[in-house]
């Protein structure tokens, strides 16, 4: 466990652990939105048709990006396990509590980020 005293490390797995259940939630109910789109013109317009596909496309990017917060979340619940939590990937010194609190997934000090 992380030797961080000034950190509630129990509260920020709940945190990190309710947020990924809520992800994964979410992607399971839009999973129909991101199936392909039936070009089939005889029972769909082509301007149905039309919005179909842009719904599509904009639930696949929300999928892109809610995978990319659970890969987040996995890795600082990885993190949480190894005692590695609240450390610069970096240059290894402290993330400042006010940083994890804002975003607990985050991997580097406000020096380090990108």
């Amino acid at each position: 466990m992380s030797s961080r005293k000034d950190l509630d490390l129990t509260a920020i797995r709940r945190t990190l652990e309710r947020e990924r259940d809520d992800l994964q939630e979410m992607s399971a109910a839009a999973a129909d939105e991101r199936q392909p789109v039936e070009l089939d013109q005889q029972s769909v317009g082509r301007l149905s048709r039309m919005d179909a596909m842009q719904v599509q496309a904009m639930a696949q990017a929300l999928e892109v990006r809610r995978q990319g917060r659970l890969r987040r979340i996995m890795a600082a619940l990885a993190r949480l396990d190894d005692g590695d939590f609240g450390y610069c990937e970096e240059c290894g010194e402290e993330i400042p509590a006010k940083r994890l609190e804002i975003d607990p997934v985050s991997e580097r000090c406000v020096d380090c980020a990108p």
